[in-house]
């Protein structure tokens, strides 16, 4: 069924529920009042805007009750979301854009000044700013007259298939330029389903906390929340507050949350974390990032038995392996799993596979796949990269494990290189691209190290060129001047030459390897 729908049937039957929460409390709306805005921008965008099914439209939205109407408005038109990262460059924008050959773009206020010099090169048709449009840009629309105009109005939902997409998840591995997901109405049902069934049992009564973009991650839990007409409260989207974090559980009585391993250890560092109520959590899902297993040990003992783990990527998002509360022992018998990503999630299979896709016994080290119906479409208009991850119906993740005798997997090495820091994926292969365009710079190498705030950090290895004089912060800055904020290398190593392997590739393990001696990773 189309995704609109899950909105539709939770305002029927659940009209005057709390469905948001945001501006500290100060501000709510019902499931009903989120149903009508969302149908008011959905008749707009299909007819004043012009979007037609399937069509592509973007969203830049910082965390709000209006980003999360315009998810459901853009499925209500039965067109295609496209999130991009709040954090992204001016080029980074440029490029998520036309690839996805976007002809919409919808965009908090906030972004009016990101926005501005490059309104002309993005080539849509057009811009919506949320907002009265006081923010104002050239040929901009404001959000507000637009659900003005046609508030009351009910969306004609068009027919929807399955496997007509509903979300461009832009990932990237080995392959430079990041691709888009093609995730689909079928797969997103699916993910909301499964989620309800494995990692958080919700009912109507239950309150969730919004912690990490919905653009991301938790747009999938925002989806399972939505499916049970359940109350979501939305923290300030102007970085994690962790003081704001504890006093919302408190005051809300929030019942359940996703954060990354990053937020969970801000948690445990905030003096006030002891002495705060939050005795109404039953499950916190934490993923997306390395999670120390002492961190982990300590998490428990001091907020309790209500961690849930999961394993998963953007092409099979929030849906891969997961492991329960009661399986988090920390001592004696089963101990030893705590460092696992658990097991196969409801309705999905997880194997190791050698290089020639067969299933490998207990314990032996080969490529973790995954087959179930949250696996991605394929990758928007890369057929042959698509033919490379799915094979015989399973997406290989690229990354290397084993499976114990009771299928718990145990991740040991990620062959696509990405690192996680602070929950954001990271991909070496573009900081490495943007490194070698400076002309001081003859070759250059990026891996994630240890970071006991971030999970990993980002840590560029560059061989100057001949003759050249560089300085950290040089490279630094020039590396920020054209990627986002995290994705720049937070320190640098001057080095004569890279290691390589036999076959002439930067041995990106040897360089690795000095880094995590000793260190007990789960990601």
């Amino acid at each position: 069924m189309n995704l609109g729908e899950i909105l539709a049937v939770s305002a029927r039957q659940h009209p005057e529920r709390t469905a948001v929460i945001w501006d500290h409390g100060r501000q709510r709306r019902t499931y009903r009042e989120l149903n009508r805005r969302a149908d008011a921008l959905a008749a707009a965008l299909s007819d004043e805007v012009g979007v037609r099914p399937q069509d592509r439209v973007a969203l830049m939205m910082s965390n709000s009750p209006e980003l999360l109407e315009a998810l459901f408005a853009v499925w209500k038109a039965g067109a295609t979301v496209v999130p991009l990262n709040a954090r992204y460059t001016q080029d980074e924008i440029l490029y998520h854009v036309g690839d996805s050959e976007a002809r919409v773009l919808l965009a908090g206020d906030e972004f009016a000044a990101t926005l501005g010099p490059i309104e002309e090169k993005l080539g849509l048709d057009t811009l919506i700013l949320s907002g009265d449009g006081s923010a104002g840009l050239d040929g901009s629309i404001a959000l507000e007259g637009l659900l003005e105009h046609h508030y009351g109005r009910q969306a004609e939902v068009p027919e929807t298939a399955d496997d007509d997409v509903a979300w461009l998840a832009y990932t990237s591995g080995t392959t430079g330029r990041p691709k888009g997901a093609m995730l689909t109405h079928g797969n997103l049902t699916f993910v909301a389903v499964s989620w309800l069934a494995d990692l958080q049992r919700l009912e109507p009564e239950d309150v969730g906390l919004v912690a990490a973009p919905l653009t991301h991650g938790a747009g999938m839990m925002a989806l399972a929340f939505v499916m049970k007409a359940a109350t979501q409260v939305i923290l300030q989207p102007s970085g994690f507050d962790t003081a704001q974090f504890l006093a919302d559980v408190a005051e809300h009585r929030v019942t359940h949350t996703w954060l990354v391993p990053t937020q969970i250890k801000m948690v445990l560092d905030h003096p006030d974390t002891d002495g705060a109520d939050l005795s109404s959590l039953k499950t916190v899902v934490y993923g997306g990032a390395p999670m120390y297993v002492e961190d982990l040990k300590e998490a428990i003992r001091r907020i309790g038995p209500v961690f849930v783990q999961l394993f998963a990527q953007s092409e099979s998002p929030m849906t891969g392996t997961y492991l329960r509360p009661q399986e988090h022992v920390l001592e004696g018998p089963g101990s030893e799993r705590l460092a696992s990503c658990g097991y196969a999630r409801s309705g999905t299979e997880v194997a190791v596979l050698d290089d020639k896709g067969a299933r490998l016994p207990p314990d032996e080290i080969g490529e973790i796949c995954i087959r179930c119906p949250a696996v991605m479409k394929g990758y928007w208009k890369r057929p042959d990269e698509t033919a490379e991850t799915i094979r015989d119906g399973w997406l290989h993740t690229g990354d290397i494990g084993k499976m114990d005798d009771g299928g718990y997997v145990f991740i040991l090495d990620r062959t696509k290189d990405m690192l996680i820091s602070g929950g954001l994926n990271v991909y070496p292969r573009e900081i490495e691209e943007v490194l070698l365009q400076h002309a001081g710079i003859s070759q250059a190498a990026v891996i994630g190290v240890p970071d006991e705030r971030w999970g990993e950090a980002v840590k560029a290895i560059v061989v100057p060129a001949a003759g050249a004089r560089l300085s950290e912060a040089e490279v630094i800055a020039f590396a920020g001047s054209q990627l986002a904020g995290y994705k720049k290398p937070k320190s640098v190593e001057f080095v004569a030459d890279l290691p390589k392997t036999t076959i002439g590739k930067i041995d990106k393990k040897a360089l690795r390897a000095p880094y995590w001696v000793g260190r007990d990773r789960l990601v």
